[in-house]
């Protein structure tokens, strides 16, 4: 495969996850305003679902974080690459269409010598390498507001479950209307320290939003996560109310007997994700 193609693919969806949320995710909203109790956080959701209709319609950006272009690839071994360097022909495709876009360029070329780079590269990319011949990849627009409300702990065995959802519940609350809710939380648990980080915003990109997880016991725990968190009353935008969070993500992944990581990133009201299969 020439990694042109990949370059060209990167540079749409760079431009259509910024401007159209995923359908399934208007629908998550859509769903949260119905459960909502508040009036105000009824017209946020409102404001929110209106501001979805006219960035599509109008192919605009639907908020002015345009975010870091995080990027999962997927590679089925049997697929060679060719035409140069993949790694530069994904920041190509994102530098091409946050221009196209007229997306704002946000990164920095380090935290300490903060000079921006001028086109949002370099993307965060994670390669994962699997049977086959197909290229599955994903882009997820991630905004810094959310990002920073994120959290990782190294809980013990004997925290547990319950340990777990304290950690959640706490993370959300010390974010309040910073993560810009109504969100959409991932969570990864297990792996290492880097791995569970991973995991939590692998979890951000489960199409369709809210849908629970093939392991009965995690999407029990979802459920249970939901729920607590909407007990919050933080709300949507924190004006309180009964819709915090429209569904809740959780990965998990084998770990040592002495750990239980578990790693949160929460993702804002405009949840941008964009998938192919090439």
């Amino acid at each position: 495969m020439d990694v042109a193609e990949v370059e060209a693919v990167v540079r749409k969806l760079c431009v259509e996850a910024n401007h159209e949320l995923r359908d399934d995710h208007v629908a998550a909203l859509q769903r949260g305003r119905d459960a909502e109790e508040s009036p105000i956080g009824r017209e946020v959701f409102d404001r929110l679902l209106e501001n979805a209709r006219v960035s599509a319609a109008e192919r605009i950006a639907f908020c002015q974080d345009t975010g870091y272009a995080v990027v999962f690839l997927t590679v089925g071994q049997d697929v060679h690459f060719t035409g140069g360097s993949l790694a530069a022909a994904i920041d190509r495709g994102v530098a091409g269409g946050y221009s196209d876009g007229y997306l704002r360029a946000s990164l920095v070329r380090s935290p300490v010598d903060r000079v921006n780079t001028g086109d949002n590269t370099p993307a965060m990319v994670h390669y994962e390498l699997v049977p086959g011949r197909e290229i599955e990849l994903t882009l997820l627009v991630k905004g810094a507001g959310c990002d920073n409300m994120s959290a990782l702990r190294m809980l013990t065995p004997a925290a547990g479950v319950e340990g777990m959802k304290r950690f959640v519940v706490e993370t959300i609350e010390k974010a309040g209307p910073s993560a810009s809710p109504p969100v959409t939380v991932g969570i990864g648990m297990g792996g290492t320290f880097d791995r569970a980080a991973v995991l939590a915003k692998r979890a951000l990109t489960r199409n369709p939003t809210g849908s629970p997880s093939p392991d009965p016991a995690l999407a029990d725990l979802e459920q249970e996560l939901v729920e607590a968190i909407n007990a919050t009353g933080i709300g949507p935008a924190g004006f309180g109310g009964t819709v915090t969070t429209v569904a809740v993500h959780v990965e998990a992944y084998p770990t040592h007997i002495a750990a239980f990581p578990v790693a949160i990133n929460l993702d804002c009201h405009s949840h941008r994700v964009r998938a192919v299969t090439l």
